[in-house]
């Protein structure tokens, strides 16, 4: 190991341990305060969800109007928030001699005291891109809910994080460490693979935008040597929305934090807050969706999936990946699109998302100003939908 990957490693030990000591959990009125995606996850006029529920192959007009989507969003919603595009162009097994443009779109919001290379970030990824075939594909799981699930989370906890800081600043705080620790949310393309899943023809987007992040470097005094080192925890959500997902504890490093999202999926459904089946109520036997807290040093044999992390991984970076096993049955096929989406899960995860990202920035306290209650927070009876390897497991 090179000399800088192993201060790199060093560097993440320490921080991660920071995070996991001073990780507080939400109370139950600060539970109460998240709020619901309500009508803007529905699947025909949502102004979250509906406009990802396209086909979206990179390079061609569906993919412009969704990133156009997502920076609208941004730009509009969430004015504090830093912008970037990150471009990069490609040749596929189907496209020939001809160069297919990816997009990834990175938005950031650090602390406002802190200066390029001086703040760690909670990093909250999916892939917005959809598959070249079948034609017609959605990919509503694959990973349109997703990218919605993130988009409400950042929006939900966007004023409490300025309260934090504004109050910080009010009151001439020492800043320590850890509280240099801003947020960032990527979207990322071509991660799909234009004919069959190899190791070339997959993950177009996060290996270019891996390789520019580890180039990118910061001055000398800099707590951060580059931009991936800024990365403390990196969360990949992807095919998520179906019914009764299995989410299994997938890496050992990343284990406790995994145990804080099982937590707060548990305190939730104890309060009545979420909208899918209680414990129990499960064709499994349990309702949840992430049931290894409790997995046994033995029972880490492998298992991990391929996906977008991987390029990340590869450079040291500490990957929390929120990805069912199995995957949900309508899986690269026509029927994943929003009339096959189960409704409660997918508003379920975009509180659990939500909650998780306001524990990480330590947000106790900052939330309850925010909350304005939608259709989903007043009992909105939702339907149950249909019950429900290019991502190739290893």
């Amino acid at each position: 190991m090179a000399r800088s990957q192993l201060l790199l490693r060093i560097l993440q030990v320490l921080l991660l341990a920071n995070l996991a000591a001073a990780y507080t959990k939400l109370s139950e009125e600060s539970l109460r305060a998240i709020p619901g995606p309500g009508d803007d996850f529905d699947i025909k006029i949502g102004k979250l969800l509906s406009p990802i529920l396209i086909p979206r192959v990179p390079g061609t007009p569906g993919s412009i109007a969704v990133q156009n989507h997502f920076l609208n969003f941004f730009k509009s919603k969430l004015p504090k928030w830093s912008v970037e595009l990150q471009n990069s162009t490609s040749r596929t097994p189907v496209s020939g001699n001809k160069e297919i443009p990816f997009v990834n779109l990175i938005f950031t919001r650090d602390p406002p005291w802190t200066t390029p290379g001086f703040s760690s970030r909670l990093t909250l990824v999916a892939h917005y891109d959809s598959k070249l075939t079948p034609a017609g594909f959605i990919g509503a799981t694959d990973s349109a809910a997703p990218c919605a699930m993130i988009m409400h989370a950042a929006r939900s906890i966007d004023a409490a994080l300025t309260a934090k800081w504004n109050k910080m600043q009010a009151d001439g705080m020492d800043v320590e460490f850890e509280d240099q620790q801003g947020i960032q949310v990527i979207f990322l393309d071509g991660e799909e693979a234009f004919k069959v899943w190899t190791s070339q023809d997959s993950l177009y987007g996060a290996k270019s935008l891996a390789a520019e992040m580890e180039t990118t470097a910061f001055a000398a005094q800099s707590t951060f040597h580059n931009a991936i080192s800024t990365i403390s925890l990196f969360v990949l959500l992807d095919l998520l929305g179906a019914d009764d997902p299995v989410v299994p504890s997938y890496f050992k490093t990343t284990h406790w934090a995994y145990k804080k999202m099982a937590n707060l999926e548990e305190r939730l459904r104890s309060l009545s807050l979420f909208e899918s089946a209680s414990k129990g109520a499960s064709r499994r036997g349990t309702a949840s969706f992430l049931p290894d807290s409790d997995k046994k040093s033995n029972r880490w044999l492998g298992g991990a999936i391929e996906d977008d992390h991987l390029p990340f991984m590869e450079r040291g970076v500490e990957i929390l990946h929120i990805i069912p096993s199995p995957f949900p049955r309508v899986w690269h096929t026509r029927e994943d699109d929003g009339a096959h989406l189960h409704t409660p899960s997918v508003a379920d995860w975009s509180k659990l998302i939500t909650g998780f990202a306001a524990e990480w920035m330590e947000l106790e306290g900052f939330l309850n100003a925010n909350h304005t209650p939608s259709n989903h927070d007043r009992e909105r009876k939702y339907p149950r939908g249909p019950h429900a390897n290019d991502k190739s497991e290893l």
